[in-house]
């Protein structure tokens, strides 16, 4: 768990910062809440049994943005623009 992390702030920022990308945006007004799965990492969705068969975790791509506080944080991706996972460069250390 981070304590110096808001995720609902993060999610607004990516709001904010991603404008074209409206299928994530729209499906982020949606998002369930999620878990810390160490300091550096909030995930979303499961990735067990990642990009298989019955896996919702089924990987599109990465997006970073650069956050005024937080610095690089990086977003996995998933098919039909959910996002599974924010990860927290600045803290993995």
């Amino acid at each position: 768990m981070n304590k110096d992390v808001n995720i609902e702030e993060i999610i607004d920022f990516i709001k904010s910062n991603l404008t074209n990308e409206v299928n994530l945006i729209n499906n982020l007004g949606t998002i369930e809440s999620g878990e810390w799965e160490s300091k550096a990492y909030y995930r979303f969705v499961n990735s067990k049994n990642t990009n298989q068969s019955g896996s919702k975790w089924k990987f599109k791509e990465t997006i970073i943005l650069e956050h005024p506080k937080h610095k690089t944080i990086i977003l996995d991706i998933l098919e039909d623009d959910h996002l599974g996972g924010i990860e927290f460069y600045e803290y993995l250390r």
